[in-house]
């Protein structure tokens, strides 16, 4: 299951993180990212009601999406996190402890890291994939220079990343990114433009690739 999750990451290569939506945009949210072509959808645990959103996610949607949790920064919340379905899990911090619980259960950890230091520390305590964040702030050159050593190292992009860098942190080699605001828009959910979610997940999945 594990490694069906990890690869479903790898192979979809975009995610889209939910924070601080309304619960009764969610499914109209998750309908647009799915049109656009996006199967990857994280909400994060400063979202209300995030456990109960992964559960309608997973109910709903569990069979066309992965449904991950994000801003995970403890063992307790990662537990909440498991037992209301997320696939994965992701965090803006390193903590081996929250990855121990992933590999417990099952699921894939995507802890946060910055330095070299703290990726090859992820990767040996068995993170499936590591989040460079802020990788905006950073900028595609870094991942391309820290996957120089360490090749090993399957990086996903997350903070900054939007449809003007997307296609660069790809060519510089990270294997998946993380969307955020520049996707899931606050704003054109309160607009309910869902349509323009749905051409911002295209563009996104055509940097990948895809």
């Amino acid at each position: 299951m594990k490694t069906e999750i990890v690869s479903t990451l790898l192979r979809e290569r975009v995610t889209a993180i939910v924070r601080g939506i309304a619960a009764d945009s969610l499914c109209k949210t998750a309908d647009a990212l799915l049109e656009g072509g996006v199967r990857s959808i994280e909400v994060t645990f400063d979202t209300p009601g995030a456990a109960d959103m992964i559960r309608t996610l997973k109910a709903e949607y569990g069979d066309s999406m992965l449904v991950g949790a994000g801003t995970v920064l403890d063992t307790e919340t990662c537990r909440t996190a498991i037992l209301s379905g997320a696939d994965f899990v992701l965090s803006p911090t390193l903590n081996v402890d929250v990855i121990t619980m992933c590999n417990r259960y099952g699921k894939a950890a995507v802890p946060g890291v910055l330095t070299p230091t703290e990726i090859l520390t992820a990767i040996e305590a068995g993170a499936d994939i590591v989040k460079v964040f802020p990788a905006g702030a950073l900028g595609p050159g870094y991942v391309k220079d820290v996957l120089g050593p360490l090749k090993q190292a399957r990086i996903m992009t997350v903070g900054g990343v939007d449809l003007a860098n997307a296609e660069a942190f790809f060519k510089a080699g990270a294997a998946c990114i993380g969307v955020g605001s520049s996707l899931v828009s606050k704003a054109l959910i309160d607009a309910q433009d869902y349509a323009q979610i749905t051409e911002r997940a295209a563009g996104f999945v055509r940097a990948a690739g895809k």
